[in-house]
């Protein structure tokens, strides 16, 4: 059988499919998940050993590390991904939900009423997590999920569909509720992004080239972001303690995600003190640091910052750094330089925490918090299926709410319009 053949299939498949989860009752999906959970976690050591073909073959590729990174399964992450299908299972179910109701002058009755999207297709790179997510946000939300991942993944993402289909067949359900595309031809790819009508959202996780691909080729509505540039800016009011946790915390805790810092921006009135302190910290973390002339002059090993290091996502142990004037000018370089992601103000000043807020046109603004936090799971959704920067439909971390869409029920008697 051809890719177009197996593809027809699943398509056509995940469609009927889609028909059938729609029906599920809340409790049978909690059970569902429950299951699914429990054998991630007794096969946790096939799935370490079928990840391990994946990295032998990423380090003879010469992936990144951030890309390794990604890409690595271990015992504690393999925990948190049963442990997120869990969170995901005690969520609220958000199918059937009364949204509005409301009765016309005319005695009709109307309910605003949320329902599954149908069949959403995932395309991400080298995170097997990403596949656990997704599909665990899509049964919870009755959808169906065509996960196409990178091929750097692709020993653990058939575990890991494997896993799946065992508690679909346990439960008498379609094998076709959780789809894992297994051809990385980008042919392929396109083929998908033209079953508008038969497919109803695609969300791309990954690069920026990816993301920027998929948009430029898809007949189907895309949720997406193209470029995680995330800002701390120190204002002159910080408690500079929280100011040099939150910068630690926001590069180097895990350098190669979207809401990774990417540029740091100080107040000049605290600079001096701040970066003095900020500066072992930072260079015992391996960070490499790129700044305008005022932060070389306080921090001596920093490399000279370039046009382009501002705005740029490096997903690596690089940051930029700038010394500014004060709030207006760190709005103005988030404006000029952000990529509406998440961006956090440090400070003690609740009149600057509000303009921050409220000026900042961002998807998470945060306030004497990490970029860190902007994570669908952080968020309390229980798990992410994406990041959206986009003002329709879904924006920011989205979760269970950002899977449905609605429905009007219209009740009459005999009723007709003159």
């Amino acid at each position: 059988m051809s890719w177009k053949q197996e593809l027809e299939k699943v398509v056509g498949n995940a469609r009927k499919a889609a028909a059938e989860a729609a029906q599920w009752p809340p409790d049978f999906k909690k059970k569902l998940l429950g299951d699914i959970a429990s054998r991630i976690e007794k096969k946790s050591a096939w799935l370490i050993a079928e990840n391990r073909k994946d990295l032998k073959a990423g380090k003879v590729a010469g992936l990144s590390s951030a890309m390794m990174d990604r890409l690595t399964l271990s015992e504690k992450r393999i925990h948190a991904m049963a442990e997120g299908v869990r969170a995901v299972a005690r969520l609220k179910d958000p199918i059937g939900k009364v949204q509005a109701k409301w009765t016309r002058p005319n005695g009709l009755k109307l309910q605003k009423v949320t329902v599954p999207l149908g069949v959403i297709l995932m395309i991400y790179e080298s995170r097997p997590n990403v596949t656990v997510e997704c599909a665990a946000l899509c049964l919870k939300s009755s959808n169906v999920a065509i996960l196409r991942g990178g091929r750097e993944a692709m020993a653990s993402n058939r575990a890991l569909a494997t896993i799946f289909k065992e508690s679909f067949k346990r439960y008498g359900l379609s094998p076709f509720q959780v789809n894992l595309v297994t051809t990385t031809d980008y042919a392929a790819l396109d083929f998908l992004l033209e079953q508008e009508g038969r497919i109803d959202l695609v969300i791309p996780r990954g690069g920026e080239n990816l993301i920027r691909r998929v948009v430029e080729r898809s007949r189907i509505p895309v949720v997406k972001h193209y470029q995680g540039i995330c800002h701390v800016y120190v204002d002159k009011k910080a408690d500079l303690g929280k100011a040099v946790a939150i910068t630690l915390n926001a590069k180097l805790q895990r350098p190669g995600v979207c809401n990774a810092m990417e540029t740091l921006l100080v107040h000049q009135a605290v600079a001096e003190k701040f970066l003095r302190m900020l500066s072992a910290p930072l260079q015992q973390g391996g960070c490499e640091v790129r700044g305008d002339v005022a932060t070389r002059c306080l921090i001596p090993w920093a490399k000279r910052a370039k046009a382009g290091d501002y705005g740029h996502e490096f997903l690596e142990k690089i940051l930029a750094v700038r010394v500014v004037k004060g709030l207006d000018q760190a709005l103005a370089h988030i404006e000029a330089h952000g990529s509406r992601h998440t961006d956090a103000i440090v400070t003690e000043d609740k009149k600057a925490a509000g303009t921050f807020k409220a000026k900042v046109d961002s998807s998470s603004v945060m306030v004497n918090a990490s970029t860190r936090f902007s994570d669908g799971f952080e968020y309390g959704f229980g798990a992410e299926i994406g990041i959206s920067t986009d003002k329709i439909h879904a924006r920011g971390p989205m979760g269970l709410e950002g899977l449905t869409s609605y429905k009007y029920i219209v009740e009459g008697n005999g009723h007709i319009r003159s």
